[in-house]
């Protein structure tokens, strides 16, 4: 009968082990799961030392830490920066008020980076960083570009925003968004962590308005109206020159052809001169062959014979003398 009790006492103090053990494990094992959110990434955390593990970034669900752990919680979904009204100088010196959005989220791998750089008090640093950017990037363009170029200059500040905060480097998945490997991206071997920036990436940017005071464009007409002014003064001044110069090109091609039509002149009158002495010419050497021939013809062989008929040719090519043939006169003569 003693046996049977001490037996039965150790049966009892063995269940209440276990029980106990089992107790202590309904109790514990729940308290050691813990819950991360779908929007989160985390660090393990020891509660009673605060000592945080980032040797591992934990993704949303449910893990098991241990009792006296938790989770250090980031954001693992879009963040926002709103930066409003901020005041940048224009390539002119006048002053415009930028307003912009940006989307960035924190890099899963190079989370631990951001922790040790600025633990969770980093969206103040990506703030100014942002404005930096914005302030750094605005200056490269005049008042007048600032409207008429948005599309360009709204490239131009993500650029600025997504490489400030984002660094320089490709990232693992090229296809991960469209800005991930941008053109001369560092390769992955030979990033270092200062090329990383603040750690993040941001895939979105809106350059939502620009604003140029009424101040400012009343400086900015003065200055385009001193421009246009400036520019007719040069436009009439290059016309004056102009139109002298064309006054002289004018002169000089009326002196030109006043000495073509001179020349043309005096050699017409030359060939005319010319052809004249060479008609009579012609005419005269005709003459004297015809009348050769006429005189050998006719029996002319004096030279008294040959004066007397060109005297009668002579006289019969004027227009005043008229020649007739009297024979009244010879017969009366006789007869008397």
């Amino acid at each position: 009968m003693g046996n049977l009790g001490d037996n039965q006492c150790l049966f009892i103090i063995i269940g209440g082990i276990v029980g106990a053990v089992a107790l202590v494990l309904v109790i514990v094992l729940p308290m050691s799961f813990v819950t991360l959110e779908y929007h989160e990434y985390g660090f393990r955390r020891q509660k009673s030392t605060g000592w945080v593990d980032t040797s591992k970034v934990y993704s949303g669900g449910k893990h098991f830490l241990g009792p006296d752990y938790e989770f250090k919680t980031f954001k693992a979904d879009a963040q926002y920066l709103n930066l409003h009204n901020i005041r940048v100088f224009t390539r002119d010196k006048l002053e415009v008020s930028v307003t912009a959005h940006a989307q960035y989220f924190i890099r899963k791998d190079e989370l631990p980076l951001l922790h040790a750089a600025y633990d969770i008090y980093y969206e103040d640093v990506m703030r100014s960083s942002a404005v930096d950017a914005v302030k750094g990037a605005i200056p490269v363009y005049n008042t007048t570009e600032l409207r008429t170029k948005r599309q360009e200059i709204e490239a131009v500040v993500y650029k600025a925003v997504r490489e400030r905060l984002g660094g320089e480097c490709c990232r693992p998945n090229c296809n991960e968004y469209k800005q991930a490997c941008p053109e001369r991206c560092i390769s992955r071997s030979s990033c270092k962590d200062s090329d990383k920036g603040l750690n993040v990436d941001v895939k979105f940017f809106q350059l939502t308005n620009i604003i140029i005071p009424n101040d400012v464009i009343e400086r900015l007409m003065e200055n385009l109206l001193l421009i246009e002014k400036n520019l007719r003064e040069q436009h009439i001044q290059n016309a004056t020159v102009v139109r002298t110069k064309t006054d002289g090109m004018v002169a000089d091609i009326k002196n030109q052809a006043k000495e073509i039509r001179e020349s043309a002149t005096a050699e017409s009158q030359k060939i005319k001169v010319v052809s004249e002495a060479e008609y009579t010419g012609a005419i005269e050497v005709a003459r004297g062959t015809g009348l050769k021939k006429l005189y050998n013809s006719l029996g002319i062989n004096t030279q008294e014979q040959k004066n007397s008929f060109d005297y009668l040719r002579t006289l019969r090519g004027l227009d005043n003398v008229h020649m007739t043939v009297d024979f009244q006169q010879r017969i009366a003569g006789n007869i008397g």
